[in-house]
């Protein structure tokens, strides 16, 4: 097991891995040996076949902050290289996220800033609460949501994009939610119930199908009807019928009984 310093990383016997961000005394500001941590992780998830889904969270008061204020002090002393390769860290950190072949949620509360969307905007789903506070606002600083900013885009549109990255103005939970960038917002009391009812709804759908259903919409994406994308979801359905887990799952359906992997929880 990894020693991390900046996260935790705790998987349960479900098979839940629970990814947090774990520096609350700088409200999860991220840093380069955080984003190294976060990698390393993310490697041990994708590789443990035991594990079923990814939830991210912060410890603490915030989701995350963004940068850390010394990691950027650091950047602005850098060269043009320099920050060149921290931002091809990050950039790697993020594709690694979205790209992850487990499904992945996004549990946030308080602050939601900078780098922390981008985080956000690469899972799979996310819900938080009402009172989160979220922000792109690199541009308050003079810089720009650069590495985030493809991620942020599927997650809320161009138009939504453009105009939260230009203006760096602030919005709530309800808005995120309205965005997309949320699946869902709650009162902060209700979070933590409403995670567990989240992650208890997943754990329902049988675990290689929730594999193989990210990869489908990696693949489809926008949606543009190719003779490819035809051919691939003709070979998707007909490989997942014939495995283990879909005959599994036929015959409970037709037996009128749980499936064996709900039978497990």
């Amino acid at each position: 097991m990894t020693d991390y310093q900046n996260i935790q990383l705790e998987i349960d016997p479900r098979g839940i891995a629970t990814l947090w961000l774990n520096r609350p005394e700088k409200n999860n500001a991220f840093n380069s040996a955080t984003i190294r941590e976060l990698l390393l992780a993310l490697d041990a998830v994708g590789g443990n076949p035991d594990v079923r889904l990814l939830v991210l969270r912060g410890r603490g008061k915030h989701f995350c902050a963004g940068g850390d204020l010394g990691w950027m002090q650091q950047a602005a002393e850098l060269d043009f290289n320099g920050n060149l390769e921290d931002a091809r860290a990050l950039a790697e950190l993020l594709y690694n996220l979205y790209q992850l072949k487990k499904p992945t949620l996004a549990v946030v509360q308080g602050a939601v800033f900078g780098g922390g969307v981008g985080l956000v905007s690469c899972c799979d789903m996310a819900i938080g609460a009402n009172n989160a506070q979220f922000s792109l606002s690199e541009v308050r600083i003079g810089l720009a949501p650069a590495t985030i900013s493809p991620f942020v885009v599927k997650a809320i549109g161009e138009r939504a994009a453009r105009r939260f990255s230009l203006t760096a103005e602030r919005f709530d939970g309800h808005k995120a939610a309205q965005l997309g960038l949320l699946s869902e917002a709650y009162p902060a009391e209700e979070l933590e119930a409403q995670a567990d009812s989240w992650i208890a709804n997943l754990l329902l759908n049988g675990p290689q199908a929730l594999v193989t259903c990210k990869a489908l919409f990696n693949e489809v994406g926008a949606g543009e009807l190719t003779p490819g994308l035809r051919r691939y979801t003709e070979t998707a359905i007909a490989r997942i019928r014939i495995s283990a887990e879909g005959q599994e799952g036929l015959r409970a359906f037709l037996d009128k009984r749980k499936p064996a992997w709900q039978e497990q929880q």
